[in-house]
């Protein structure tokens, strides 16, 4: 589909230049001494749009299942998407890559997510062409390219698609938002955020905390693009916008309004087995699923919800309440964001692209649930019989929570697997729905088509009537990999031009092509650490599915036709070659530690920091990394009064993080160990007035990752208090939150006082000193990639 007037190839009627951006404005007329004989002016003029290019609209969702949302027969409300859906055309064969920021990476694109370097998050790149989550210069984002070509461009929300290192005040900012094509930013930098207490971004600037005691992260972002689209369309009605929304919602952690969780009391006491059994049916019933498909197996490791007690039946019951209010909250917001769209003049001529997730729906709680998930990603696990304690708690401030690993299971209803196993549909299948008044008559149309997030790129610009350029900003680049699948907007039965698709996330690997598809997964998803050294890539088992008969992946054929799945199997090789996804690399949760990966840091090789009031919002990778060694923070401070109260300096969180501060005068520090423990040390006696340092000394005991040590609190060289702290954080300190000294800008560390908690006296500097040479009295080395064994969640991972 393209623009009115438009050619029916693959070229627009007149083409937008293959080299962006265009060259400078040159008078081509007559120019003589005087203006009095020179030809008439001709003032350059703003570049236009293609004549009837449409507005687009881009929401993608996260950690979405296929089997989540009512639209696709969920068990969640979701009246925005049906009602887009009934107006315009369901996608049930869409792919995504498995993982959030390399969906993201392919989807603004149009490359495959290893071709944008984007083989995992930002936080676990590493050294490879195709692993360090540097989006390359070769691949041009398709907010860069319409914006060149007349678009007005925002995004808002979520973006995972900038190096940790470059996330800071000093950037870099070409490769932030507004670097990649994005006129306007509000939003967070990172994989997940805090909805109550977040840390966001306006364009490069850090935005205060809101006032609003009622204030939620969905709810802002969708008046934050309403405002956008507002603004634009009165100051230039006649440009066409592009507005990319990607909310936080539905990734932990799963924040939401009480009056909503209340909505859902009981509504999934029938557990997550009866749950896929009543979600195919509804399928089947919308006709979103052939009517054969098979419910696929509960995948290997997840227990039968019959197997449960009862007070984990309550529990578990809840965290799915609270899950369904968080993704029901989402579909209403968004639903303002459409509403104001359809408002608007031109609606008719809006496309509407509508992603129900980036991935499958997420196993990151654990079997057993979580209040943090940032203790998954230190290697630990925890235990129902304390989340249980939290219950009346779940979906508030206090927590970082995530369902069970099972619930994510039955969101991805009718397939096996989840997110991260990208072998399987599970991981990769998530639904969409296109609007367009204009352009798509077949009103509540369904397509099956084999598609690939990839293939949206190609598509905008095709619609768009816009040539994607060879040469963007001096750099040649890479040919879109993707396909334009505008052609099934006019005809449901169209042929896929899709023949060939790689996936790999974490070695689970997976190959589709002409129908078929080859299947090995490597690590369940729900197991932080992994019985690295015994795996073998080439001793991985492949499964093969006929996904032309067989749409859930429910019958394995590679016993039956083992000549098809050495075909493709093969063929994956060649892919991966062609793509950039070599080397395989399997590790864990190691790779989220910056040292032992050797990222980039703006702390590399400094053993001694200073900062100063007003340093606020410094991004965890940013900040100097206390882990696994000995360390000293100095805090040089002039006090009013001997009553003096606030933070002095925070890093990190609730979950996960250190906060020292005053309390009528008396310094607290208090080590927060990932929510689980928070060891709090207090001096009995105050601060005098005036100038004073007051320092806390840890003396780290070695032999490891999160080991204990000494911790001694002093004023002027008087020690105030001195203790232990057992054990320490071992791989990631924080998700989210960084740095903050003066006042704490995002959740509390504990939840003795109230935010943001500004120090009422001033602070001169803050010293940070770390001790490497002491880390360890055994040092780890490069091949001991694991936290020790009292880290991990339940010994050696099975592999699949």
């Amino acid at each position: 589909m393209k623009p009115k007037d438009s050619k029916s190839n693959n070229e627009p009627s007149s083409p937008t230049p293959k080299i962006l951006p265009r060259d400078d404005f040159h008078f081509s007329g007559s120019v003589g001494r005087t203006v009095f004989d020179s030809d008439p002016a001709e003032f350059p003029q703003p570049v236009a749009a293609p004549a009837g290019a449409p507005n687009i609209v881009l929401i993608l969702l996260d950690d979405t299942g296929f089997g989540q949302f009512s639209t696709f027969g969920g068990g969640v409300p979701s009246p925005t998407v049906d009602k887009l859906a009934a107006e315009g055309l369901r996608y049930n064969t869409f792919h995504t890559t498995a993982l959030c920021s390399p969906t993201r990476a392919a989807l603004i694109t149009g490359r495959n997510h290893h071709s944008a370097t984007f083989a995992g998050i930002t936080e676990a790149a590493t050294g490879y062409d195709g692993y360090t989550c540097i989006l390359p210069k070769s691949c041009g984002t398709v907010g860069e390219v319409l914006r060149q070509n007349g678009y007005m461009t925002a995004w808002i929300g979520k973006n995972h698609n900038t190096p940790t290192w470059e996330t800071s005040a000093v950037g870099p900012f070409d490769r932030w938002a507004n670097g990649l094509g994005f006129d306007y930013f509000y939003g967070f930098n990172g994989g997940d955020m805090d909805h109550w207490n977040p840390v966001l971004y306006e364009d490069h600037k850090l935005v205060p905390r809101s006032p609003d005691p009622d204030y939620h992260l969905t709810s802002d972002l969708a008046e934050k693009a309403i405002t956008w689209v507002h603004k634009a369309k009165s100051i230039a009605p006649d440009r066409p916008y592009f507005l990319y929304v990607a909310p936080g919602a539905t990734h932990a952690p799963h924040h939401t309004p009480k009056d909503w969780i209340e909505k859902f009391k009981g509504k999934f006491d029938m557990g997550w087995d009866k749950y896929r059994e009543q979600t195919l049916d509804r399928q089947k019933k919308l006709g979103v699923v052939p009517a054969d498909t098979k419910l696929t197996e509960r995948s290997r490791g997840l227990p039968a919800w019959d197997s449960l007690n009862a007070d984990q039946q309550r529990l578990y019951s809840r965290m799915m309440e609270v899950f369904a209010a968080y993704g029901a909250h989402c579909d209403h917001e968004m639903g303002k964001i459409i509403d104001a769209v359809k408002q608007l003049p031109d609606a008719d001529n809006t496309m509407i692209i509508y992603i129900l997730g980036d991935n499958g729906s997420s196993a990151e709680g654990g079997l057993e649930g979580s209040l943090n998930e940032n203790v998954f990603f230190n290697g630990l696990s925890e235990k129902w019989e304390d989340n249980l304690k939290a219950i009346d708690e779940l979906g508030g401030p206090k927590h970082f929570n995530h369902f069970p690993s099972s619930w994510a299971h039955a969101m991805n209803t009718p397939f096996q697997w989840t997110k991260q196993v990208a072998s399987h549909f599970g991981g990769t299948r998530n639904p969409m729905v296109i609007s367009w008044p204009e352009k798509i008559k077949d009103k509540g149309g369904l397509r099956n088509q084999f598609l690939h997030v990839i293939d949206i790129a190609p598509t905008i610009y095709e619609a768009c009537g816009i040539t994607p350029p060879a040469l963007l900003n001096g750099i040649q680049q890479k040919p879109i990999e993707g396909i334009s699948f505008a052609f099934t907007f006019e005809d449901a039965k169209a042929e896929s031009k899709r023949k060939t698709q790689y996936f790999e996330l974490a070695v689970n690997r997976g190959l589709y092509h002409n129908g078929w598809m080859a299947s090995s997964p490597s690590f369940v998803p729900w197991e932080a650490n992994r019985n690295e050294k015994d795996f073998n890539p080439d001793k991985a088992k492949w499964e093969l599915y006929n996904i032309t008969e067989d749409f859930s992946q429910a019958n394995d054929l590679s016993q039956k036709h083992p000549e098809k799945l050495r075909e493709l199997q093969d063929l994956w090789w060649v892919e991966a070659a062609k793509y950039q996804v070599l080397p395989l690399d399997w590790r864990g949760t190691v790779r989220l530690s910056d040292e032992l990966m050797g990222r980039p840091s703006l702390t590399q090789g400094r053993t001694k920091i200073e900062y100063f009031e007003g340093m606020v919002g410094l991004p965890d990778s940013s900040a100097p990394s206390i882990l696994n060694k000995s360390w000293v923070i100095s805090a040089a401070v002039d006090l009013p009064d001997e009553n003096a109260n606030g933070m002095i300096i925070t890093h990190g969180g609730n979950g996960g993080g250190y906060g020292l501060y005053l309390r009528n005068g008396k310094p607290s520090f208090v080590y927060n160990f990932l929510s689980l423990e928070r060891p709090t040390f207090t001096s009995k006696k105050s601060l005098p007035k005036g100038k004073s340092v007051l320092t806390v000394e840890f003396t780290y005991d070695g032999g490891g990752l999160g080991k204990g040590g000494k911790l001694k609190m002093s004023c002027n060289g008087e020690s105030l208090v001195e203790g232990r702290l057992e054990k320490t954080i071992p791989l990631k300190m924080s998700i989210i939150e960084g740095l903050d000294v003066g006042m704490d800008s995002g959740s509390p560390i504990d939840f003795t006082y109230e935010l943001p908690f500004k120090f009422t006296g001033k602070i001169e500097k803050v010293t940070i000193e770390l001790k490497p040479e002491a880390a360890t009295q055994k040092k780890t080395t490069s091949t001991e990639k694991t936290p020790p064994s009292e880290y991990k969640s339940g010994g050696a991972e099975p592999e699949l």
